[in-house]
């Protein structure tokens, strides 16, 4: 879990664990199973393996998703949402439903 004091504000507290765009999109991916690190990396359009890798563990230490390595060559590591990440399923299907809103909304403009 995260070491650091989280901000009073429960709002700014969702953002600290959240805040990145590839948080958000890894967290979309592994709401439907759990996904090894090339298929996180095939999904998300854009992220680099360094920040891909960087933004795993960070969600890791904070106990979002767990990292399962298997004693195999070569080595497969899988990535699994833990109960607490699951639980921002809600949050992100209000993110996709405002999104659908707005593009509706925009395309109707």
């Amino acid at each position: 879990m995260i070491e650091q004091s989280l901000p009073a504000c429960p709002v700014e507290t969702t953002l600290t664990l959240i805040s990145d765009k590839w948080k958000v999109l890894i967290l979309r991916d592994l709401l439907s199973g759990t996904k090894r690190f090339s298929e996180l990396k095939r999904s998300i359009n854009g992220v680099s393996q360094k920040v891909l890798t960087a933004q795993l563990r960070q969600m890791e230490d904070s106990g979002l998703l767990t990292r399962t390595v298997y004693p195999e060559v070569p080595p497969r590591v899988e990535y699994t949402l833990t109960d607490l990440g699951y639980s921002l399923q809600p949050v992100l299907e209000a993110m996709r439903d405002w999104g659908l809103r707005y593009r509706e909304r925009s395309a109707a403009l």
